[in-house]
Formats: C-alpha cells, sequence, structure tokens
C-alpha cells in the first residue's frame, strides 16, 4: 500500500467516525426537541450539542476537501 492509499483510508475512517458521533449528537437533540420543555442543565447541553455538531461539521469538511 502507498502511503497516500494508507492516508485516504485513515481519513475515510476518520470522516466515519465523525459522522457517527454526528449522528448521536442530532439523536440527543431529537430527543430533548420532543419534550414540551427544558431544564436549566437540559438548556445548556442543547446548546453545547449544537456547538459539537457544527465542529464535527467542520472538520469533515476539512477531511473531505484535502482527500481530493
Amino acid at each position: 500500500m502507498t502511503s497516500n492509499h494508507q492516508q485516504l483510508e485513515q481519513q475515510t475512517a476518520s470522516v466515519e467516525e465523525l459522522r457517527e458521533s454526528h449522528q448521536k449528537y442530532e439523536q440527543r437533540l431529537e430527543e430533548l426537541r420532543q419534550k414540551a420543555w427544558l431544564t436549566p442543565d437540559e438548556e445548556l447541553e442543547e446548546k453545547r450539542l449544537k456547538k459539537l455538531k457544527l465542529q464535527l461539521k467542520d472538520q469533515i469538511a476539512r477531511l473531505r476537501r484535502s482527500a481530493s
């Protein structure tokens, strides 16, 4: 295997891991959205999850750009 090929495989694996984390955050956010009201802790969690999701989306985009 060439190092370029190995690097592409690692980036693909990283993207998949990031997408899985992104999906887990989205699932938790959906659980929070189903509630009639949120506790202050849940409101903080919701804000944190939204920020984390955005960071993951940016990381995925960077990895995809570097792979192309």
